[in-house]
């Protein structure tokens, strides 16, 4: 996939298909600065998530970064890093 930007939207999405979601969180509502546990995502849920995005966008995720990224927002961010890295090159 040749995307240039990944969105709430495209996150969202992956989410929901590599961990679903627990019926008492609104992924449709304002969840750019969250914490993934409050949204009910664990360590295990966004090792898949990262690997899904890493499959779909072709890009290699940092590690230590995707531990650091406890938010959507700043995974979003770090994703649009490597998306742009992988453009440049």
């Amino acid at each position: 996939m040749a995307a240039t930007e990944f969105t709430v939207s495209e996150l969202r999405t992956v989410l929901l298909e590599a961990a679903g979601t627990d019926e008492d969180v609104d992924l449709g509502g304002d969840i750019l600065d969250t914490d993934f546990d409050s949204l009910g995502y664990e360590s295990l849920a966004l090792l898949e998530t990262a690997g899904r995005i890493e499959r779909e966008y072709a890009i290699a995720l940092d590690e230590e970064a995707l531990a650091e990224a406890r938010t959507p927002r700043q995974l979003i961010a770090l994703v649009n890093v490597h998306l742009a890295a992988a453009q440049a090159a």
